[in-house]
């Protein structure tokens, strides 16, 4: 049975929402390529075994899950807020989770969709907002990954982010920190040098230090337990977690009983 929407739901870039129209906008022309490797997309296809690996093991801890089985989140309700066309939800679904994937882009969904049908998943994706979920719908795991640099209220986002989770549950954040390291490496080398990205994705002012994020994150009694930075290896082409969070890092935080 499908619940009711919110009364508080939001129309993208409407009073309340935090969804950037510009933002969707970007990532709807880049939904036929998300599930190319060698795409615009390949850096995402790059970094996620390493995301893959960091919110499994955390949820493992968390839920005392042994994370060598193959169904090792079986049973566990997670969000992922921005799945795009489902990087992670299918790998997550796999290991057991029951997925709710949520994205504005209408094209995004469709891609999310159709990819999962051919690999035989069966996955709830929804185009939708986090504004526009009815909070009694709660979740083990709440996932925003590459998210926050994107929206329009970084603090509006996470306290409806929180207002999902399940007393006790846990949230898992990746972002960009904001620097003149970040803006070298996140904008001008991956964007203008690298062309890693296309020109445009990130805005540095929209970046956010852990600092900011950890005081968003406990105004919404989630406290964070852990943190890594993540780094790209050129020789070795792969990224890695590290103490370093100046570019990319992650977050894990709890939310108090």
């Amino acid at each position: 049975m499908t619940m009711q929407q919110d009364s508080r739901a939001a129309t993208p870039g409407g009073p309340g929402s935090t969804v950037d129209p510009a933002e969707i906008a970007k990532f709807s022309k880049l939904s036929e390529t998300w599930w190319d490797p060698k795409g615009k997309m390949a850096p995402l296809h790059k970094i996620n075994p390493l995301r893959l690996a960091y919110i499994r093991d955390a949820a493992c801890r968390k839920f005392e899950r042994n994370a060598k089985s193959l169904n090792c989140l079986s049973g566990l309700r997670m969000l992922d807020i921005g799945c795009g066309a489902g990087l992670l939800c299918e790998p997550f679904t796999r290991l057991g989770a029951q997925l709710i994937g949520v994205d504005p882009s209408a094209s995004n969904i469709a891609a999310a969709r159709l990819h999962a049908e051919k690999g035989h998943l069966t996955i709830d994706y929804r185009c939708t907002t986090i504004e526009e979920m009815d909070v009694r719908e709660r979740f083990d795991v709440v996932l925003a990954m590459e998210v926050v640099e994107h929206v329009s209220d970084v603090g509006m986002f996470l306290n409806r982010c929180a207002a999902m989770l399940k007393p006790g549950g846990l949230m898992v954040v990746s972002t960009i920190n904001r620097n003149w390291k970040s803006f070298a490496l996140a904008i001008v080398g991956a964007e203008y040098v690298l062309r890693w990205l296309p020109r445009g994705t990130h805005q540095w002012s929209k970046f956010v230090t852990p600092d900011e994020l950890a005081r968003h994150l406990l105004d919404n009694r989630l406290v964070v337990t852990e943190q890594s930075g993540v780094v790209y290896n050129p020789i070795a082409d792969r990224f890695s977690l590290s103490a370093d969070m100046d570019v990319n890092y992650m977050v894990v935080a709890e939310g108090m009983v």
